[in-house]
């Protein structure tokens, strides 16, 4: 069974939809993950001082293994700096993903074939940065 084909939507309204709602909401949430992956790289951990305390804690520690098999095991907690920039890595391969898809449904139904969402949203900030 074939996919029934959507109509083209006019081009002017496709050209507003871009520039008005999808360039800008991309751009919000790049300038979102950018600040986040600065604040990431901020060495100051609250929490380096906990993890400090429970390593040396960990260390002194005397198990017996017969008891407790898995006591013997020592996880130590990742840094903040570590956690977040994973996660922020993890976000951005997210967006990607939509950014991509989306990108894929606004071209089908715009007609944009053959230009990459990269390209257009660096297009859309080059033309935005003088006003």
């Amino acid at each position: 069974v074939q996919p029934a084909r959507r109509r083209p939507i006019d081009s002017a309204a496709c050209q507003g939809f871009k520039e008005n709602v999808l360039f800008q909401s991309w751009q919000t949430r790049s300038d979102v993950l950018n600040y986040c992956a600065g604040v990431a790289l901020d060495p100051a951990d609250p929490d380096l001082v906990l993890r400090e305390a429970e390593t040396a804690k960990d260390r002194e520690r005397v198990v017996d293994e017969r008891l407790d098999p898995y006591s013997g095991r020592f996880f130590p907690r990742e840094a903040r700096t570590e956690s977040l920039a994973n996660l922020i890595r993890n976000e951005r391969g997210v967006e990607g993903i939509i950014r991509a898809r989306t990108w894929g449904l606004v071209t089908e139904r715009c007609g944009d074939v053959g230009v990459r969402w990269e390209e257009a949203l660096n297009r859309w900030r080059e033309s935005t940065e003088g006003r």
